[in-house]
């Protein structure tokens, strides 16, 4: 009986200990949603961006991606985001989808511009740069390493 004691004991210890360690983990990891105004922006190919991704200016999350559709009349992904209601971006910002690492994850990365007029709730990114494949890059560099090879 004494043994079955301590077993409870210890098996109550670790699970305590687990859900300390997801709560300190959700709180450091900053996955929260962030509610403010949205903004949109069209982009000629999303690249695997997807609803809840982070919208990023100089490295700091200051929004996230709350939906992407596709706009009927210029065929174009329209990339629906909601930025923190202290952050005000100019009208001139650029948008471009950036990877986190090499092995996926994308982010939103904004960069101001130098107006002084900003863009209002509901409004759009007017400057955009759909993200590089990097399948299609070694694919164009494979073979232009071949045509290379057979020249000689």
């Amino acid at each position: 009986m004494k043994r079955s004691i301590i077993e409870t004991v210890l098996g109550a210890v670790v699970l305590f200990v687990a859900g300390f360690f997801l709560v300190f983990s959700y709180n450091t990891a900053n996955i929260k949603k962030v509610s403010g105004y949205e903004v949109t922006a069209d982009f000629s190919g999303i690249g695997g961006l997807s609803v809840g991704d982070e919208v990023q200016v100089s490295g700091v999350k200051i929004g996230s991606i709350v939906g992407v559709s596709l706009d009927e009349e210029t065929y174009l992904a329209r990339v629906h985001m909601s930025i923190n209601p202290k952050i005000e971006l100019p009208e001139d910002t650029a948008a471009l989808i950036s990877s986190e690492s090499l092995m996926g994850g994308k982010y939103l990365a904004l960069e101001p511009g130098a107006s002084e007029d900003m863009i209002p709730p509901g409004g759009r990114v007017p400057y955009t740069q759909a993200p590089q494949n990097l399948e299609q890059l070694l694919g164009k560099f494979i073979f232009s390493m071949q045509s290379d090879d057979s020249d000689t």
